[in-house]
């Protein structure tokens, strides 16, 4: 019999005697449930502490799914408190599901033996990538610290049922570090402004086409090729763009020349844990812009939209494009020109810093237009050409040599 299974049975023990000393300080504790009185998992004596309550002098027919279950719920109920999003709990729980899965045994009797296993399992046989490891780990790990906190007393829980209680399996010696900030693959780079242009007139293209056949698809294409000009030209991510709203686009009052297009209110930006998402503005800076936005809003859009959508991307069957249909559309249109399978949606984001970069403005506008807490988490997108680098070294190489012989030209002034 497996230990699981041997551990499982303790569970269907008799009642416990409060004449016997053991059995009187464990019902003192709260450890096993007494007739007629109620046991808070994840809890001390009658308090509610882990959200979960499991209803002494009924016994359990699944022990382990049970505790189990009451355990994620609890963890659930902490997380919210801390103000973390529903995405976020819900992707931490199905990370210690996967463990819980691969181990074949619950939370009280895991080993960093077990833990060690599925990292390597993940690594060697899934191979995710070094970030996603170390999410998953960091998820079994916080899982885990919850139980053995003595706040929540799941250890005298589980050792009332089980007659074992769960341990961190995760120690700084078996978990994945966060040693540098970028950690996206090499492969993952800025289009080139010959590659963007090729881009951009596929897509003007494909619109042509789809509209010149007669068909009503000429919409969507028509969306989307505003949508991926309008990403680049703001440096938005995928869910940045997709909330935007008729209302988040206005006048800039330094730059009338771009009328009411000349700011992006970005109000869904990439939030921290457990804070809102972050807003912040994004000045529009190239000229060709406003005129596309504008024939989008005033002509193409009221023929695609739900009456009383305030989207500024609205979908043929919903009120709002979705994340998914904008990275499905991309890839299939950079696949039809055969362009680097490595060049996604975000990659957009990575061309508006980079190009901006190299048309010379200054670094500290690009970093507030990214909308980065730090330079350096700008310069890991920034992705300079080589020409660029060795005009900017001839540059400042005149620059000297101007400077030392006296003429304040390079040496051919």
């Amino acid at each position: 019999m497996s230990r699981a299974r041997r551990v499982a049975g303790a569970a269907r023990q008799e009642e416990p005697d409060e004449d016997n000393p053991g059995d009187a300080a464990r019902l003192c504790a709260g450890i096993v449930p007494a007739p007629g009185r109620v046991t808070v998992t994840g809890g001390s004596t009658g308090q509610v502490s882990g959200h979960a309550v499991l209803v002494a002098g009924v016994a359990l027919l699944r022990p382990e799914e049970q505790v189990l279950e009451a355990m994620l719920a609890g963890w659930a109920g902490q997380q919210a408190a801390r103000g973390l999003g529903g995405e976020t709990i819900s992707g931490r729980r199905g990370r210690v599901r996967a463990f819980a899965e691969h181990a074949g045994c619950p939370p009280w009797l895991w080993t960093a033996q077990l833990f060690e296993e599925w990292c390597a399992d993940l690594r060697s046989v899934h191979h995710v990538a070094a970030s996603t490891l170390r999410g998953q780990a960091g998820a079994v790990r916080l899982f885990c610290e919850y139980l053995t906190d003595p706040v929540y007393a799941w250890a005298e829980v589980c050792w009332g049922y089980f007659g074992t209680h769960p341990v961190q399996v995760c120690t700084r010696w078996n978990t994945p570090r966060h040693v540098q900030d970028g950690e996206s693959g090499p492969e993952r780079r800025a289009f080139t402004v010959a590659e963007l242009q090729v881009f951009f007139d596929h897509l003007d293209d494909r619109v042509a086409v789809v509209h010149g056949s007669g068909r009503k698809g000429w919409l969507p294409a028509f969306r989307d090729a505003v949508l991926v000009k309008t990403a680049y030209a703001f440096g938005l991510r995928r869910r940045e763009v997709s909330m935007l709203d008729l209302a988040d686009l206005s006048a800039n009052p330094r730059a009338p020349e771009f009328g009411r297009y000349g700011v992006c209110q970005v109000r869904y930006g990439k939030a921290g844990a457990g804070s809102a998402p972050k807003r912040r503005s994004v000045l529009t800076v190239w000229g060709w812009l406003p005129e596309i936005l504008e024939q989008w809003i005033t002509e193409v859009r009221p023929a695609l939209a739900r009456d009383g959508t305030a989207a500024l991307w609205p979908s043929e069957r919903g009120p709002r494009i979705g994340l998914s249909a904008i990275d499905r559309r991309f890839a299939a249109e950079r696949d039809v020109l055969g362009l680097d399978p490595s060049l996604e949606f975000h990659s957009l984001r990575r061309s508006h810093i980079t190009h901006l970069i190299e048309a010379g403005w200054d670094p500290l506008f690009v970093q507030q237009q990214a909308g980065h807490a730090h330079a350096s988490t700008t310069s890991l997108y920034t992705c300079v050409s080589s020409d660029f680098r060795t005009r900017t070294l001839r540059r400042v190489l005149d620059e000297t040599i101007g400077a030392a012989l006296g003429t304040g030209q390079g040496p051919e002034g």
